[in-house]
């Protein structure tokens, strides 16, 4: 037998959902640069790190992969069995754009490695071309918005 919610009780979910969203309690990570949101998935783990974006076919024009360290340092990276060009941008300790590399799938070994030329604390990967449409620039300010 079906059980219908009281009216009252209806009312304060959908209000409680609500409150949710508002206060980001269902909002996904993102970086906001030069005032274009990018949702990230983030790699903060050494295996999520490693594997990156790896075999992925496809990444949404306003999507990225978000690398954390737990400290600066000058990370390199290759394009091993990343089958999608990138751009490839990499963000100080304090929340400024220090490189923006663009990256083309390693076809041939040995591959060749992407590195920035000062230590960074994140590394930004999204679809190549982004950085040039939106006009992302080295010394820009970067907003991250990640969870706790």
């Amino acid at each position: 037998m079906l059980r219908k919610w009281p009216i009252g009780r209806s009312k304060l979910i959908l209000v409680s959902a609500l409150l949710l969203l508002v206060a980001g309690g269902c909002t996904s990570p993102f970086i906001t640069i030069n005032e274009k949101r990018i949702t990230v998935e983030l790699a903060d783990t050494p295996a999520e790190r490693a594997r990156g974006l790896m075999f992925r076919e496809s990444l949404c024009e306003t999507c990225g992969m978000l690398f954390v360290f737990e400290e600066e340092g000058k990370y390199s990276f290759w394009m091993k069995n990343t089958l999608l060009p990138l751009d490839m941008i990499f963000i100080d300790s304090d929340g400024v754009i220090a490189d923006i590399l663009s990256a083309e799938p390693c076809r041939i070994e040995p591959c060749e490695r992407y590195a920035p030329s000062r230590e960074v604390l994140y590394v930004l990967e999204v679809n190549k071309g982004v950085s040039a449409e939106h006009s992302f620039a080295v010394g820009q300010k970067v907003t991250l918005r990640l969870p706790e």
